[in-house]
């Protein structure tokens, strides 16, 4: 089996679903609500925050991901890149912690992140936030979920009141000067819960800044096209993924019927 069929990916989502919510079981263990996790905490790059429940979820997930289909490669935050990747069509890409800060800190906003890509794009993604006890799924051409309540995005044009917005506040900013009234709404600490906010109505626009990684976006991404929405640079084009820097530019996701003028704003 090279390629996942649609009765396969079917077959394969419960599976995927259960390792989430292993994951987010283990990180549990370590995480204290409103307090500094018990996991060891250390800094990578400098900078970038990583704990003990990110390198066992990791551990945990690339073994159980890994029987479940051998044949694709694996990209991940937490584990040294191999370029091996490339050469796959089929490549799982997981952020074991989205929101590691968050974790660390005892922030409910953070989530595991699960993500099949096939030729560059998702084609099964589950988002797991254990602290709200909430799953998000998506299987591509077959719709996205959350804790299975289908996802869908209405198709009006306009919005019945003032855009809710989330997201780093220079891109905010940049968005309020053409888009008013706008409703400034907390910043998501998991970029992959911010954008399947977006997917289930909870949030109007999600933006991102520059350097997410594919780890950061895409199973949300699946999760957001399934529900009728969209992912993209602010130039217009849609992330391509397992490419040999998993890097983006500045993103926006929206609602398909709002992204033209959202879009337009953030150019403008």
């Amino acid at each position: 089996m090279l390629t996942p069929s649609p009765q396969t990916l079917t077959a394969l989502a419960p599976a995927v679903r259960e390792a989430a919510r292993r994951a987010g079981d283990l990180a549990l263990s370590y995480f204290r609500a409103g307090g500094q996790t018990a996991a060891k905490l250390w800094y990578k790059g400098g900078s970038s925050p990583v704990t003990e429940a990110d390198i066992a979820l990791d551990t945990f997930l690339k073994t159980h991901l890994g029987e479940l289909l051998p044949q694709a490669a694996w990209l991940s935050e937490e584990t040294a890149d191999d370029p091996v990747r490339l050469g796959h069509s089929l490549v799982w890409i997981v952020d074991p912690i989205d929101g590691t800060r968050a974790f660390a800190s005892g922030h409910p906003d953070w989530a595991v992140s699960i993500a099949l890509v096939r030729d560059g794009k998702p084609i099964l993604g589950v988002l797991h936030a254990p602290v709200h006890d909430r799953l998000y799924e998506a299987r591509f051409g077959e719709g996205a979920w959350s804790n299975g309540e289908k996802l869908r995005l209405p198709e009006a044009e306009i919005l019945s009141g003032p855009a809710r917005v989330a997201g780093p506040k220079p891109l905010v900013d940049r968005l309020e000067q053409h888009i008013n009234p706008l409703e400034r709404l907390p910043k998501v600490p998991s970029l992959a819960l911010r954008l399947a906010r977006v997917a289930d109505g909870s949030i109007d626009i999600g933006l991102v800044s520059a350097h997410a990684q594919d780890w950061d976006i895409a199973a949300a991404d699946l999760i957001l096209q399934e529900a009728g929405g969209r992912l993209t640079g602010l130039d217009g084009t849609i992330p391509v993924y397992n490419k040999p820097a998993p890097s983006h530019d500045e993103m926006i996701a929206v609602a398909s019927r709002l992204h033209p003028r959202a879009i337009g704003a953030m150019r403008a």
